[in-house]
């Protein structure tokens, strides 16, 4: 077992859906309650990495990234690097990846909550930052998680966008998913197979816990 592949690759989860749990929070309930020019537009680029190949994104987002693009410039002049072959790099390929994985479950979740609730909310004085803290957010609690869960477990398992922006640099941009490829090309079967069951599992535990959990939300 790759154990320092596996620390980064729980590491880039973490911070994947970390970042992502306020701004799918955020869009998802704007494409579900609002209607506003170029709505259709927005969702389709929301969800375009679940049809996009990996490798495609990974390309535009090594071309954006890199030292020849104004970005990856100004990057390097704020932090001294490039973001491409760095575990920033692999942060930023994550989290516009799987945007869609997080906002589409919450928006499914917002458009769920009836209008007279919310409505009901505004006549009683409730602030709309308390409204969303006090009804909103706990109604729409399944579908969050659903949506940190199904972020999570593709960041971990997750391939052709990380190797395209961060390569394969052990301790920086090496994940659990690479470190397999590395084993199979090294005809290592066992290590790979080992590595690979373990996601498995993990992936399979970590989506039974959500759940159960779901379900015993939903019961109460």
């Amino acid at each position: 077992m790759d154990w320092q592949a596996l620390e980064l690759t729980i590491l880039l989860g973490i911070w994947t859906t970390a970042i992502l749990l306020p701004f799918g929070v955020w869009l998802g309930r704007v494409l579900a309650w609002r209607d506003f020019p170029g709505k259709a537009v927005v969702e389709a680029a929301a969800a375009l990495p679940l049809v996009l190949p990996p490798t495609v994104l990974g390309y535009y987002l090594l071309v954006a990234l890199g030292g020849a693009s104004p970005i990856g410039q100004l990057y390097r002049q704020v932090f001294g690097h490039l973001p491409v072959f760095s575990f920033e790099g692999l942060v930023i390929a994550s989290v516009i990846f799987n945007i869609p994985f997080t906002v589409q479950p919450m928006q499914r979740a917002f458009e769920a909550i009836p209008r007279e609730v919310r409505e009901a909310a505004a006549v009683c004085g409730m602030s709309p930052w308390r409204s969303l803290l006090r009804i909103e957010l706990p109604l729409a609690w399944p579908g969050i998680l659903t949506a940190l869960v199904l972020t999570f477990t593709h960041t971990v398992g997750e391939f052709g966008v990380v190797l395209m922006v961060g390569g394969s640099i052990p301790g920086e941009t090496k994940t659990i998913a690479i470190a397999i490829y590395d084993r199979v090309q090294a005809f290592d079967l066992a290590a790979a197979g080992q590595m690979a069951l373990f996601l498995l599992l993990l992936s399979l535990a970590t989506i039974a816990v959500a759940n159960a959990y779901t379900r015993r939300v939903l019961r109460h």
